[in-house]
């Protein structure tokens, strides 16, 4: 065999050898996580120069960069699902005495924060579908209800003796069958996606019980979505009927401008907005 072939076969022996070093190092290192970027998979997208965001309208007019709360994209998606809601919504109004556009005016902040907070899927779920959401990490249902809010809302229905009790009649729209696990029923009832009877049942209990400890106080806050609103967003805890209560609550920002839960909730209740399908009414009793 010649030098030259020889030489080139040991080159070549070298740079297979080196190429296996190579491999061997990169396995070695990702078994270990030594390349892994940290963060989430869009940060690591975008370590790599992969852009991976779902762009976002701030209003839904894109020519704009400041708008009012119903001029963006997340009150069109959320009009049009409370609309399809609108019989379930009514019923409740019925049989529980709370105003239809009280128990909406509740719900919009919490959809609106979630649309907000969750833009990827806001853009990818919610926007093309027209649907609200119902589940996130802590609360649960249209309106973000916690499981230990909803037991304390059963518990005062049933007690003639509490301050918050909503009056007659009202234990019975949350009571349970017989044989049901209470927790998993209660679990069910506020996620299920598909029907929202109960997400806006408990809604109203809470307005209509968190009322009822108001009047007692001596204080009506029955046209007061302000408060109202503020309350349901605060809880049961720091509902300390008074002369001044204050409008408040989780900062959300929409079109550009930050809001207050109460705030955002006393905004659509006063507007036109869904007028025809949500009228305002004064009695909740």
């Amino acid at each position: 065999m010649s030098k030259s072939v020889q030489k080139t076969l040991r080159v070549l022996l070298y740079v297979f050898a080196a190429i296996g070093i190579i491999f061997t190092g990169v396995f070695i290192a990702m078994q270990l996580g030594l390349l892994n970027v940290r963060g989430a998979n869009s940060a690591r997208n975008q370590s790599l120069g992969i852009n991976t965001t779902i762009p976002s309208e701030v209003c839904a007019d894109n020519t704009k960069t400041h708008c009012n709360w119903n001029e963006t994209p997340e009150w069109n998606v959320l009009k049009e699902a409370l609309t399809k809601d609108a019989p379930v919504i009514n019923d409740v109004a019925t049989k529980t005495g709370v105003p239809s556009r009280m128990i909406v005016a509740t719900v919009i902040p919490e959809q609106l924060r979630y649309f907000t907070a969750n833009r990827e899927s806001f853009k990818k779920y919610f926007e093309p579908l027209k649907i609200l959401s119902s589940l996130s990490k802590f609360s649960l249902g249209v309106s973000g209800i916690k499981q230990d809010t909803a037991r304390a809302i059963e518990r005062y229905a049933s007690d003639p003796t509490s301050q918050l009790y909503p009056g007659p009649g009202m234990a019975a729209l949350v009571a349970y069958p017989d044989n049901a696990t209470h927790d998993t029923e209660l679990y069910n009832r506020l996620t299920d996606a598909h029907n929202h009877y109960y997400s806006y049942l408990y809604t109203a209990l809470f307005i209509k019980e968190i009322q009822m400890q108001w009047i007692r106080a001596g204080f009506d806050i029955s046209n007061k979505p302000d408060i109202i609103v503020t309350l349901f967003n605060i809880g049961f805890a720091a509902s300390s009927p008074n002369s001044s209560p204050q409008v408040g609550g989780a900062p959300i920002t929409l079109g550009a401008t930050t809001y207050s839960y109460g705030e955002l909730g006393t905004l659509f209740y006063h507007s036109p907005e869904l007028e025809a399908v949500f009228p305002q009414w004064n009695s909740l009793l």
